[in-house]
């Protein structure tokens, strides 16, 4: 059978440390009829997930038919017309658009893209010094607003991590995206996920998740959260190793991340792994470059239908995911434009988003779930096992005055839209209060 991300379902995880600190609290006390964790400086998430992303090589162009000698009835695109490369120039005009517009999320750097060389070597086809040039591209225009994950070791066929060379069967046993990582344990899939990440970080690349390829570990998920938590803390020592799996495109579903197998809270080491959820289809270009997309998909002309608007208005992080293929499509950047005006659109409607990459949501997901918070007289008192800047609660009733007991004082804003770290709002019934949160114990003094 031929999986794709879209074909699992939510897994529940059962299991791990049962500290389970609910983003809303509720206490006997007359003071206080509720604190809640709201998203951070009260704004929504966005974020946009980029897979089969690479150094130069189209991964559609080497990996289509790789994957019709598995499934020949399902792959019969003539992949010799799409384009082998995918330039640095467009890498780096994307980039900078990036930057100008603020736009963050996750971009992929396969390893051994589709077998044909390895990034932390040489890739055959193309000079060791025009690798060299786009990983440094990679480094300054890329990773100040994105996340650099592995896909896995080649997002094609199951590599020997013994010998570094590809099995010789080629079946869904034996591809990435199909069979091989479903009955696999925690210490096998962490061990070839660790294969790839030291390949990335021999390449000079820093990195905190991974994505999986197609249905990799869909049938397997706790061990494949487990094998993520060991091989990312292994090989980078990440304090929140993070993943990108599952997407849910249909209305209603919750997309929020999922915190797991949390454990060594009151530790000085703390773990516990995020699984990121996607919340649309590739509705730009596809995995292959071959489908142009339709923006209206996300947000509609006239900004009141589409997925996006739908996970936004939840309040949820809304998070995007694409191909790169299709974002360059060959050349014509239909993706692209799409996605240009997917973010024109969300600016004209919205007023309230604030993007952000995958381990910045991880990080405030983390501490927004696993913070126990307790009210002891007249001050608030979080016990966080992860820092997270911008820390965003809302209390109700109002409070007076408010300060972190390290002196820090928090200054009072008449617009709640200007809410950022070292603030607080005061409405009519709550109180909205914005900071950093520190490893360990903060202590905020209130008045009421």
């Amino acid at each position: 059978m031929n999986y794709n991300r879209r074909k699992f379902v939510k897994t529940t995880i059962k299991g791990g440390l049962a500290l389970t600190v609910a983003p809303q609290f509720s206490f006997s006390a007359d003071t206080f009829q509720k604190i809640e964790v709201l998203n951070p400086r009260n704004r929504v998430p966005i974020s946009l997930i980029i897979d089969d992303s690479t150094c130069l090589v189209n991964m559609a162009h080497f990996g289509i038919p790789q994957f019709a000698e598995v499934f020949p009835e399902n792959y019969k695109q003539d992949w010799r017309k799409l384009p082998r490369e995918i330039p640095d120039s467009f890498v780096r005009e994307f980039g900078e658009w990036s930057l100008d517009n603020g736009v963050k999320g996750k971009y992929s750097i396969v390893p051994y893209p589709a077998c044909t060389g390895w990034v932390d070597r040489f890739i055959p086809g193309w000079t060791k010094r025009e690798l060299e040039d786009s990983l440094k591209l990679v480094r300054e225009v890329i990773m100040p607003n994105w996340d650099i994950h592995p896909e896995m070791i080649s997002h094609t066929r199951v590599i020997d991590i013994k010998t570094g060379k590809p099995f010789a069967q080629a079946t869904p046993e034996f591809m990435e995206n199909w069979e091989w990582s479903q009955n696999k344990s925690a210490d096998e899939l962490a061990a070839y996920q660790a294969y790839a990440l030291n390949i990335i970080k021999e390449a000079g690349l820093p990195c905190e998740g991974l994505t999986t390829p197609g249905g990799y570990g869909g049938r397997n998920q706790d061990n494949l959260a487990l094998g993520t938590l060991q091989a990312v803390r292994d090989v980078y020592g990440a304090e929140i190793p993070h993943y990108f799996r599952d997407l849910f495109t249909e209305k209603g579903e919750s997309v929020a991340p999922q915190v797991k197998f949390p454990s060594d809270l009151n530790s000085s080491d703390p773990k516990c792994v995020v699984s990121i959820i996607g919340c649309t289809g590739d509705w730009f270009g596809g995995w292959d470059g071959l489908v142009p997309g339709d923006v209206d998909q996300f947000i509609t002309e006239d900004l009141q239908r589409g997925r996006m608007v739908d996970v936004i208005d939840s309040g949820e992080p809304a998070i995007m995911v694409c191909h790169w293929p299709g974002i360059y499509f060959n050349g014509d950047k239909v993706g692209f434009n799409i996605l240009k005006k997917v973010v024109q659109r969300l600016n004209q409607k919205y007023d309230h988003l604030i993007w952000m990459k995958l381990s910045e949501i991880s990080r405030y997901w983390a501490a927004k779930e696993l913070t126990s918070i307790s009210v002891i007289g007249n001050s608030i008192k979080l016990k966080a096992p992860f820092a997270a800047p911008d820390f965003t609660l809302k209390i109700e009733p109002t409070v007076k005055n408010p300060f972190l007991k390290n002196g820090v004082p928090l200054q009072r804003i008449i617009n709640l839209k200007d809410l950022k770290t070292n603030t607080y709002f005061t409405g009519k019934s709550e109180t909205v209060l914005c900071f950093d949160l520190k490893k360990g114990e903060t202590e905020i003094m209130i008045s009421v």
